[in-house]
């Protein structure tokens, strides 16, 4: 035991002298990095579309094209210049600035201007229907005489339609179709239109189109008005204000 004192002390008096520092090593500091926050685009960006190609809109067609001067007024002051009658069963008479026409049931009724021959022209008068029902008729008459006319009808359940008639015979030019310009019966007020040059003839209802046709077997004549009760009941249509113009046209 003393020999191992004796050999430690000379160790620890070295270890003495020489100083020794014993460092221990610092480590650096763990810092955790934290994760990116994501940042929210509150105004993206559409999708810009490209300019969208529109047609161009071509201008709507005149339908009475080549009207001219204003050839003839009427306001139905002049008895003579219409037939007019009076009977039992139908009835054409000057009143107060119209033409009233009258008609028992079964019974078709006209009237035509005299002193007057048109061809190509522009003709406008105003309907009054006083006493009207389902398929009643009324209307225009166009390049007419007595026995032979075109016709171009407005009946009380709605619909027009238009023909050549011709000693009595009918022939159909134009089918019936529906307008929501004619008065659903009586009363109610119309103002009628009719376009003609050469074989066309086109149909205006309070200056709009109805639809036109193609015939060419009367090239003039008269202008007149008609009723025509196709029931079992009478019809009262008055006609007031007639204007015609010239008509200068070449398809």
């Amino acid at each position: 035991m003393r020999y191992f004192l004796i050999l430690l002390l000379p160790c620890l008096t070295a270890c003495t002298a020489l100083n020794v520092v014993f460092v221990t090593p610092t480590l650096p500091a763990m810092t955790q990095t934290p994760p990116p926050t994501a940042t929210y685009n509150w105004f993206p960006a559409s999708a810009t579309s490209s300019p969208a190609a529109y047609a161009t809109h071509l201008p709507t067609p005149e339908m009475r094209p080549g009207r001219g001067s204003v050839a003839l007024t009427d306001t139905f002051t002049n008895s003579k210049l219409w037939d007019t009658a009076t009977s039992a069963q139908a009835s054409a008479e000057i009143l107060d600035q119209q033409i009233n026409l009258a008609a028992q049931g079964k019974v078709f009724m006209l009237s035509l201007r005299h002193e007057l021959a048109v061809d190509n022209f522009y003709a406008e008068i105003t309907a009054y229907p006083n006493l009207c029902r389902g398929d009643d008729t009324y209307g225009i008459l166009i390049r007419a005489n007595a026995v032979a006319y075109y016709r171009f009808s407005l009946s009380c359940n709605g619909m027009v339609s238009a023909e050549r008639n011709s000693v009595g015979k009918k022939y159909i030019l134009q089918k019936p179709l529906p307008s929501g310009d004619v008065p659903p019966g009586a009363p109610g007020k119309t103002r009628i239109g009719i376009w003609a040059s050469g074989a066309e003839m086109r149909f205006f209802l309070n200056d709009r189109f109805q639809f036109s046709i193609q015939d060419s077997n009367y090239a003039n004549g008269a202008l007149g008005v008609f009723v025509n009760a196709t029931g079992n009941t009478p019809i009262v249509v008055s006609f007031a204000n007639l204007t015609v113009w010239d008509v200068n046209y070449a398809e």
